[in-house]
């Protein structure tokens, strides 16, 4: 019987945006829940590079950087994307762009617009930087989850595709590992060539 290959490990950037939480004022609850919906959401071996730090766009951009030249295939950021004179997220993640992937921020948008009409408020962006993927993610840990693995009919049927659904095959295409997420949180879509055989 031929064993299948094991899961490559993959470093995984994840940063709180917020100045209450990085002063201590206020309890964050982005880390664990970025960490959290990863662990459930891959196969993969995951270390962890995790930052909680203020609304500044320069530390920021900063921290984008130390992450992806750290090795980081994947870096989510939460926090900090509103229309609020502090919210400087996406202004400070386009500046470490080598090239932007506005597709997502349309698909995030059209997600929380099932909830909220306020939802168009939201600036998230995502972009490449050499070969990693930064992703701007709500603040709040339900919108979280709701943005990465979308909205399902009653049947279970996928009704709105989260966003992760692309995050694998975006990573193949920037030589990052090879991501296996686990279908019955978010089902990875790639061509048929793409596919490798898994568990």
């Amino acid at each position: 019987m031929t064993s299948l290959p094991t899961s490559e490990p993959v470093r995984i950037g994840i940063v709180s945006i917020s100045d209450r939480a990085s002063a201590g004022t206020y309890e964050d609850k982005g880390l664990p829940a970025l960490r959290d919906w990863l662990q459930r959401a891959l196969h993969n071996p995951i270390t962890f590079d995790a930052r909680l730090i203020p609304d500044e766009a320069d530390r920021i951009s900063a921290t984008l950087i130390e992450l992806v030249e750290s090795g980081c295939s994947l870096v989510l950021t939460t926090g900090g994307t509103g229309p609020a004179l502090r919210d400087v997220t996406p202004e400070a993640t386009l500046a470490v762009a080598h090239k932007e992937m506005p597709g997502f921020g349309e698909q995030m948008r059209q997600i929380g617009l099932a909830f909220v009409p306020t939802a168009i408020l939201s600036r998230q962006v995502a972009v490449i930087r050499s070969n990693s993927l930064i992703i701007n993610l709500p603040g709040q840990p339900k919108a979280i989850a709701e943005t990465l693995e979308g909205l399902k009919n009653a049947d279970g049927s996928q009704r709105i595709n989260g966003i992760f659904a692309a995050v694998p095959y975006c990573i193949d295409l920037i030589g990052g590992p090879y991501l296996e997420s686990r279908d019955d949180v978010c089902k990875a879509f790639r061509p048929k060539s793409a596919v490798r055989p898994t568990r």
